[in-house]
């Protein structure tokens, strides 16, 4: 056999598997290898040719001059290229775990939002100045203080027929009292004289501070009209437990009242027949003679009395 006709019989064998050489250097062959190198339109050609396999079409692919070619050599090919499913993805033995965590996790992250946003909005309020917290505080010791002292003397006042004295709310007002003082030494002139106005008790107005316990209250007579007895114009009581200096906080309401009525007597204490003075008996007359008081003792110090007066 020639050679000719060798090259005959291998080019009908290859024309049947479809197979294509990878170098012929033949001039006589009727297929040209195309250098993997080449680019153009004679790559394109060449991959197109119907004597390539499809595999061979892929892999020329790479070697095409633009996308575009790339595409149609992928079309010719008769192959269209699949996007991997998410099955076939690479995944790691905790993937799923921390896929249901964060699924689970974002629906508590939007019902938390609207408490979120009323929290920020609730800390973009300024804070409270310590002064302000202080007197809130102050408040509230003091309300607590005077209720459980009121519950005390009305306690007092259902066991007993005949109390010493009385306390009341002076319009459903906790922090302002009238107190009736029934309680007077039936030997002294002050007694003799409510005798004879018809009089059986004094009655006294409390007014506590914001700061009570920890301040005075304001204490002062509102009838009968007294002289002496350290009851001054106004109807202020001139006693220096009330005074900032001389105040304690353990000093209860019913410890006033019986201090009271120990130095009106023990001052001497007279109903008034005929007002001395023009001022008026009222409040801001009192309150005007007891800061003149304050003042006063502040400058001079308070006079101790004789140990035989007590």
């Amino acid at each position: 056999m020639t050679s000719r006709s060798k090259e005959r019989v291998t080019a009908a064998i290859r024309r049947i598997f479809r197979t294509t050489p990878e170098r012929n250097d033949s001039p006589s062959s009727p297929l040209k290898a195309v250098p993997k190198t080449q680019n153009g339109p004679a790559a394109v050609a060449a991959n197109n040719s119907p004597m390539a396999s499809p595999a061979r079409r892929l892999l020329r692919c790479r070697d095409a001059v633009s996308p575009a070619a790339n595409l149609d050599l992928v079309a010719n090919a008769g192959v269209v290229p699949q996007q991997p499913s998410k099955s076939s993805r690479l995944q790691f033995p905790g993937a799923s775990f921390f896929k249901s965590k964060r699924k689970t996790a974002e629906p508590k992250a939007t019902a938390s939002s609207p408490s979120s946003s009323g929290s920020s909005s609730s800390s973009s309020k300024p804070p409270s100045h310590p002064s302000e917290q202080a007197a809130g505080h102050g408040k509230a010791v003091r309300t607590k203080r005077l209720m459980k002292e009121l519950k005390e003397i009305q306690r007092l006042q259902k066991s007993s027929p005949t109390p010493s004295f009385t306390a009341e709310l002076v319009n459903d007002n906790l922090y302002e009292w009238h107190v009736r003082l029934y309680a007077i030494d039936p030997e002294s002139d002050l007694s003799r004289d409510m005798r004879e106005h018809g009089l059986n008790h004094i009655l006294i107005s409390f007014t506590f501070p914001d700061n009570f316990p920890f301040a005075p209250p304001f204490m002062r007579v509102v009838t009968p009209r007294i002289e002496k007895g350290f009851v001054m114009e106004g109807g202020a009581i001139c006693m220096e437990l009330l005074t900032p200096r001389g105040w304690a906080s353990a000093y209860t309401v019913e410890a006033i009242v019986m201090q009271f009525a120990a130095s009106i007597v023990k001052g001497q204490g007279r109903i008034a027949r005929k007002p001395k003075g023009s001022k008026d008996f009222t409040r801001r007359t009192a309150e005007e003679s007891f800061r003149s008081l304050v003042k006063t003792h502040e400058k001079y110090g308070w006079v101790t009395p004789p140990l035989a007066d007590g």
